[in-house]
């Protein structure tokens, strides 16, 4: 009996790499994962081995690598919070190429971000540039996918608008709204991850959605598809950011970013390339609209906590 080929994926338990490892198992792939914290509940049960990041330990990193074929990391931060910052994220995804290699994985799929740069101001777009350098100048074969605003059933930026609009009678939208963003479907990122993952070439692809918002556009669509009666404001970002703050007192959350609201006005979430997702958020929208919003969804609880 042939025994399949060993795909690592970093956070299964999570947004993306849990649809990443799911469509691997699908095509009968061995999949494990590393996690932060590994004594979460696996919802993959047996299916799926677990080890912990072990950044603070290289030595046990890489043998949680060995034997392994490709590497699918989705490992990243949103936010600088106590003592997870950029710098340390950076760190850390650098010791784990350093891992992979000195462990023989033949390639790296890469999740990033839309207009990545190390010379953006923003800490987010920079250091995804930043690793995207040192992925690029590793010995891995490598598929460096970049995403723009990602959405599905447990994501927190469509579902937080959605839960913001049906608990509030009034929805903030920063400055005039007219930047735009181009989301994509979970389910359409982790295919082209697991497809660029079965390929050779050195790679950097888009994943972006068919369909192009400005952001008030989106919240306008949201509110339609959920019956949502709030009415819209447009203040000025740091007014907007301020009363976000506010509301995250309340969740027990980081809302929003002064930095995610920038790089959302600059239009860094929309990309200059052909659509590579299939899949239309507004098609989604109208299938899932009674579930969306329903619960908050916190990004501390997520990954901090």
């Amino acid at each position: 009996m042939t025994v399949s080929e060993l795909n690592v994926v970093t956070g299964a338990f999570g947004f993306t790499g849990k649809y990443i490892a799911r469509r691997l198992l699908s095509m009968g792939k061995r999949v494990k994962t590393l996690i932060a914290h590994p004594n979460r509940p696996n919802p993959f049960g047996d299916q799926v081995s677990v080890a912990p990041f072990n950044f603070d330990k290289p030595v046990e990193l890489e043998k949680s690598l060995r034997g392994a074929a490709t590497l699918y990391n989705t490992y990243w931060v949103r936010f600088s919070h106590r003592h997870v910052t950029f710098d340390k994220a950076i760190e850390n995804t650098k010791t784990l190429i350093t891992a992979a290699e000195d462990a023989g994985i033949r390639r790296i799929v890469h999740v990033s971000i839309t207009n990545a740069s190390e010379e953006s101001s923003l800490p987010y777009f920079r250091g995804k540039g930043l690793l995207e350098n040192a992925v690029i100048h590793s010995s891995l074969s490598y598929a460096i996918i970049r995403p723009a605003v990602i959405f599905g059933a447990e994501d927190i930026l469509i579902n937080n608008i959605a839960w913001f609009l049906r608990r509030f009678p009034v929805f903030a939208v920063f400055s005039s709204g007219e930047y735009r963003l181009q989301p994509v479907f979970v389910e359409d990122v982790a295919e082209i991850a697991v497809t660029a993952g079965h390929h050779d070439e050195d790679i950097i692809v888009d994943a972006v959605g068919p369909e192009i918002y400005t952001f008030d556009e989106l919240v306008r669509f949201i509110a339609g598809k959920i019956e949502s009666k709030a009415k819209f404001i447009h203040l000025r970002p740091e007014l907007a950011l301020f009363l976000s703050r506010l509301v995250g007192y309340m969740v027990n959350d980081v809302v929003v970013t002064r930095d995610e609201v920038r790089g959302l006005m600059s239009n860094l979430l929309v990309s200059e390339s052909p659509p590579t997702g299939r899949t239309r958020l507004s098609d989604w929208l109208g299938q899932n609209a009674v579930n969306v919003g329903i619960k908050y969804a916190s990004e501390l609880d997520r990954h901090y906590r």
